[in-house]
This record gives C-alpha cells, structure tokens and sequence, in this order.
C-alpha cells in the first residue's frame, strides 16, 4: 500500500483526528459553523483510516488495498468487509461512476462477511448525491453505509 513499505507498520500515540463537540452556549450558531467539518484540517485520509480500524475493533494488521474509482481514493480493508472513501467532494454526477465502481470492486473481492461502506459526510456536495450513492450501493447489496 506504501512506497518501501517493509513488512511491518509502526504507530504512535496522538490526539483523534476528529474534533469533540463543544459548543457555546453563548453563541450556538457559530458553534454549529465551526463544526460543519469535524475532521482536523492537519490529518491525512490513512490517519483517518487507521483511527476508524481502532474504533471499529479491527486488527490493524488486516490487509488494506487502495483504488482510485472516478477519480476519488477508496480503500478496502480486510478484502472487502469494510470499505472507506473519505473524498473531501462527491458531486451529484460523481455518485453514479462511484458507486458502480465500488460495486464492481466490491464483487471481486467477495468479501467475507457483510460490507460497511465508510464516507466522508461533508464531503457530498447535497443530500440529492448522498442519497443517490446509498440507493445505488443499496440496490447492489450493499446496505451498511455509515457518514463520519
């Protein structure tokens, strides 16, 4: 998955990538504001991704693939039982070539148990895209979508 990647991963210890909810009850509204991305601007799609193994319970030795389909980076992680894509813009016309994509990759893994799909909430342009994706996905099989 790494360039010189040697066989084995080291981790360190640090702060969530994702930022607590802690609002101002003085001024609520820009509370709201500063929180429509929750994801620290500092920290990269695979900081994100090994934080979702750990709160998922998952082995962070599984094995983890990366593909670009319709121009967005989408990870696979234990051949196929979770799936990550944490694009930082989906467009309506992005969905449908996104979604096939997924869906074809995901068939050729034939994971082994049922698939979780992982994206990126504030990354859909609207609710029109991200309600699309999960109809197209949910048409296919895949019915565990989760928004971070």
């Amino acid at each position: 998955m790494f360039p010189g990647d040697l066989g084995f991963r080291v981790f360190k210890l640090d702060s969530s990538n994702i930022r607590s909810w802690d609002p101002n009850p003085e001024n609520l509204e820009q509370s709201l504001l500063a929180h429509i991305e929750h994801i620290k601007k500092d920290r990269t799609e695979v900081d994100i991704l090994y934080e979702l193994l750990i709160k998922l319970g998952l082995d962070l030795c599984v094995s983890i693939e990366k593909r670009i389909i319709a121009g967005k980076t989408v990870y696979s992680v234990g051949a196929g039982v979770l799936m990550v894509c944490l694009a930082e813009t989906i467009t309506r016309e992005e969905v449908e070539p996104l979604a096939q994509g997924i869906v074809l990759w995901h068939k050729d893994l034939f994971p082994a148990g049922d698939t979780t799909i992982i994206f990126r909430d504030s990354g859909f342009a609207s609710d029109v895209a991200k309600t699309n994706l999960a109809a197209i996905l949910e048409q296919s099989g895949i019915r565990n979508l989760r928004s971070l």
